[in-house]
């Protein structure tokens, strides 16, 4: 392999602001911080929203058809002749 072509693929520390949850995993990512975890030092991620905080898999997610009668208000408003254009 020719040096200085390929990105540097390491392990990075990988932290949701949202609710502290860490995790450590190999990426390319660009990392400026560092910080230590289980008693190593990582170059540091911080992410907005993981798999730990996301609606979807927490099982937080409102589902349309039950979040107050919407759609059956729509519907019963504008009947199936808008539903079906």
């Amino acid at each position: 392999m020719k040096d200085g072509i390929h990105p540097d693929y390491r392990e990075v520390l990988f932290v949701d602001l949202s609710n502290g949850f860490k995790f450590v995993t190999r990426s390319c990512v660009p990392a400026k911080e560092t910080a230590e975890h289980e008693g190593k030092s990582y170059p540091l991620f911080k992410l907005d929203t993981s798999s730990e905080s996301h609606p979807f898999y927490t099982g937080t997610q409102k589902s349309v058809d039950n979040m107050g009668g919407r759609v059956e208000r729509f519907r019963n408003k504008f009947g199936k002749s808008a539903l079906a254009k």
